[in-house]
């Protein structure tokens, strides 16, 4: 069960990361403005990283079974 959830999580914070990146310029989830100085990008950065790791997650949870 707990690995199902686990799955199901990464599963979610994969397709909303790749909504995220796709769509860097229309502003209605922007969480950051990327017209600040030095932290414009990190909302990117941050959405590049949780598709990495929800990646990372789902990998190795079908590696295991």
């Amino acid at each position: 069960m707990k690995n199902i959830v686990r799955k199901v999580l990464a599963a979610l914070g994969l397709v909303i990361s790749v909504v995220y990146l796709l769509n860097p310029t229309a502003g209605v989830i922007e969480l950051i403005p990327d017209n600040i100085p030095y932290i414009g990008n990190l909302d990117e950065a941050g959405a590049v990283m949780l598709f990495l790791s929800c990646l990372k997650i789902l990998r190795q949870s079908y590696l295991r079974d």
